[in-house]
């Protein structure tokens, strides 16, 4: 199956941090392909395994499968929906936008807010909150107590869009394009002899705590752990010291966080077959599972590869194909070059 099928797939199913089970199921179909073993954990982790021809280290590649969403709190007079967020949404995002509620069957809302006529002066130049927002779902109050209830999960609707020049842009792309990083390398391993086991992990809850990365770290205890996922992209208004630009090729991350070694083992292939990358200071915490991953057990030697993103936690998240494909490739080569040697230098730096 093509990237973008793939993609076109994954987000449009509903994973709300915490629900992941349907998106899951689904993944675990495509790594089911691709490795010699599969599971999905207690938390909901799908964890494909790929034996190497031995001797070789273990290596765990983590992209977190949740998505961030919407949960109702509260039904008021006339049917109205008050609802907060699951994982960092932008308020300002929100309003016009189609969205479908998970009650005892799906219903299909707008998120309405207050005219700008009716508005006072001053409210015009303030950023609009979130409790100022409601779900419209055209049912009448008691149409909707039958049918929905507080905790019910809503999502943004949106279909994955095709942009010029291999763009993409859509929901969950933070970071179901990081799951369709790691089927790309497990694509690449097929061509391969790799001595490295590969554990390919989809994470839960990454959005709200790395939940997902604690658990099946712990559980596999790898002896290199690399995370996937995104990082910001150009955009007008942006610094370039803060950016990365699409289409130029997958980001390595540089900071406490990440292993001196294995951050130099990935440069070096990159560098050898010829493949750009770009590189992003990460002083503190990485943000990503890769957070969790390093301090599993006795801690764990980590990285991060990213895929430079626009709009970020929107529902037109955008980012290029051919990021995808090299970061895959990127991985796929990195793993073969791992030998038992190669895992001794881990231990020094």
């Amino acid at each position: 199956m093509e990237t973008k099928d793939f993609l076109r797939e994954i987000t449009e199913i509903m994973g709300v941090s915490g629900y992941e089970l349907k998106v899951g199921l689904k993944i675990n179909d495509y790594f089911h392909r691709l490795c010699d073993q599969t599971k999905i954990d207690k938390l909901g982790n799908v964890i494909g395994y790929k034996k190497g021809s031995g001797n070789g280290p273990k290596i765990m590649l983590a992209a977190h499968m949740d998505e961030i969403g919407l949960m109702i709190t509260k039904i008021e007079e006339g049917g109205f929906l008050r609802f907060t967020s699951v994982g960092g949404i932008d308020p300002r995002t929100l309003p016009a936008q189609e969205v479908t509620i998970y009650g005892k069957e799906k219903v299909y809302g707008i998120i309405g807010a207050k005219p700008p006529h009716l508005t006072e002066p001053e409210e015009r130049t303030k950023a609009i909150k979130m409790y100022d927002l409601f779900i419209d779902t055209g049912l009448s109050e008691e149409e909707v107590k039958e049918k929905i209830g507080v905790g019910d999960i809503v999502v943004v609707n949106r279909k994955l869009l095709e942009l010029k020049n291999n763009y993409v842009s859509g929901k969950a792309l933070d970071d179901r394009a990081g799951v369709a990083v790691i089927i790309e390398c497990l694509k690449e391993l097929r061509k391969m002899v790799h001595t490295a086991d590969v554990y390919a992990v989809a994470t839960v809850q990454e959005e709200v705590g790395l939940r997902g990365a604690m658990v099946s770290s712990y559980g596999i205890v790898p002896d290199i752990g690399i995370a996937i996922d995104v990082c910001f992209g150009d955009m007008p208004g942006l610094s370039e010291e803060y950016t990365s630009k699409l289409d130029d090729g997958p980001v390595l991350a540089i900071g406490p966080n990440i292993h001196p070694k294995v951050f130099e083992g990935l440069k070096k292939v990159a560098d050898n077959w010829n493949i750009p990358i770009q590189l992003e200071t990460a002083p503190g915490h990485s943000g990503t599972d890769a957070g969790a991953i390093q301090i599993a057990r006795g801690g764990i030697a980590t990285a991060v590869v990213s895929l430079p993103q626009r709009y970020m936690h929107t529902s037109v998240e955008t980012l290029a194909i051919q990021d995808i494909k090299k970061a895959g490739k990127l991985l796929a080569l990195y793993i073969a070059s791992l030998d038992k040697k190669g895992l001794e230098e881990l231990k020094c730096y």
